[in-house]
């Protein structure tokens, strides 16, 4: 059976051990060297990048999110081993764990250490469509011809070299289309490397539960509970048409899932939609200063995550939750592009003012929308402005500041709030 060595990339026929080194990272697999679609998922990404910027963090439970009445972004593996889950209430998360480090996002460190992974994914093909910072679809087709290896002994290369130059782990699905790929992605974590080839689909498939699609979350869940759908082997019993007549679009696209069909193709230029950032209060508020050193900090965020893609956007958004959990959105459509921290902060702070007197607030938001390559920004607001370019200016000295001595090496007094 066709075997690889994780550790030292050597193609060998069926053993427990590598012949050339003898390390037990062996993967072996009758398809491993036929398929070619692939999906790349960071281990914990936030949480490793902050602990391996602070070694004594290494052996700690760390959590990467907001205040008390926040959500839990992500979480290291000490962390969840006790319970703790991504999007999880914060005070639920210190119950379960309350020696745990909680640390704030860092989203614009978080974007560059991205930049880093993608270049290394750059040089296995040029089908790569990221999902977000930390997770990716590649399609590694006909690049066996170009590395002189197949595709699964350039996957483990990548994983060595985040490892060796990066300090961060990754764990990798290979399979015959992307559906099967992030669902190997996830069998093995942390550091895994899973296949699931094309003669083994219907079988592997057969006693999943159905939660296993992505994209199927707790309303979908609910609607499958009650059509007594369960499992994967439930929806082979459904023919296609009786599928579309109780759940719509999703209905078919379920009939070719069980089946292990996705003819979705790995998407290169897929666009970002939106860049967004949000807080959650400790208490609600409906203090007009302390609602604007939030909005610049979470302005600040998105242009920093912006910037670091070369990413401009079109339409800022503010985002509100009241004290009793309704939503409020405002939306103002620029007229041209921007990634500037001070021009989305003005404008939200703008769409704040109209609303202020609907508080008290328990979370707020901004995101920037319409999403394009940063090549000519701010045209308006150079016309109808005398002052932007002076800002924008001070913008660029305060951006090298923060890359050169770090992110809080220089903050406006209205983020001290």
């Amino acid at each position: 059976m066709p075997s690889l060595c994780r550790k030292c990339l050597t193609q060998f026929d069926t053993g427990r051990r590598c012949p050339s080194c003898n390390s037990p990272r062996v993967l072996s697999h009758p398809e491993l060297f036929d398929l070619s679609i692939a999906h790349m998922d960071c281990d914990a990404f936030y949480a490793s990048v902050e602990k391996r910027d602070n070694p004594e963090l290494a052996d700690k439970p760390v959590i990467i999110g907001g205040g008390k009445r926040g959500v839990v972004s992500t979480a290291c593996y000490v962390a969840r081993i006790r319970g703790v889950r991504s999007a999880m209430p914060m005070f639920q998360a210190l119950k379960l764990c309350p020696d745990a480090v909680v640390i704030r996002p860092r989203g614009s460190h978080y974007a560059a250490v991205s930049k880093q992974i993608r270049a290394m994914m750059d040089e296995l093909t040029p089908a790569i469509e990221p999902l977000s910072l930390d997770e990716a679809f590649l399609d590694m087709t006909g690049t066996a011809q170009l590395h002189g290896v197949p595709p699964a002994v350039m996957l483990a290369r990548l994983t060595n070299r985040m490892k060796d130059e990066l300090g961060l782990t990754g764990s990798i699905g290979l399979s015959h289309n992307k559906f099967l790929a992030k669902v190997a992605s996830d069998l093995d974590k942390p550091r895994g490397f899973s296949v699931i080839g094309k003669a083994e689909t219907m079988d592997f498939l057969r006693d999943k539960p159905v939660g296993l699609i992505w994209g199927v979350g707790g309303v979908s869940q609910a609607q499958l509970d009650k059509a007594g759908v369960h499992t994967f082997e439930d929806l082979l019993r459904w023919d296609k048409e009786d599928l579309v007549a109780r759940f719509g679009g999703m209905g078919e696209r379920l009939w070719h899932l069980a089946r292990g069909q996705d003819k979705r193709r790995v998407s290169a230029n897929a666009p970002i939609k939106s860049i967004s950032n949000e807080t959650t209060f400790f208490e609600d508020t409906a203090n007009p200063d302390l609602l604007d050193g939030h909005l610049w900090r979470l302005a600040e965020n998105v242009s920093d995550r912006a910037k670091a893609r070369d990413m401009a956007g079109q339409v800022v958004t503010l985002k509100l939750k009241r004290a009793d959990f309704r939503a409020l959105s405002r939306q103002s459509n620029l007229g041209d592009m921007t990634h500037s921290a001070d021009r989305i902060y003005r404008t939200a702070r703008a769409l704040l003012d109209t609303v202020l007197d609907k508080g008290p607030f328990r979370l707020i938001g901004v995101g920037l929308s319409h999403i394009g390559p940063a090549i000519q920004t701010d045209v308006t607001q150079d016309l109808l402005d005398p002052n932007a370019e002076q800002r924008r200016q001070a913008e660029r000295a305060t951006d090298k500041i923060r890359a050169r001595f770090g992110k809080d090496a220089i903050k406006k007094g209205r983020g001290l709030r």
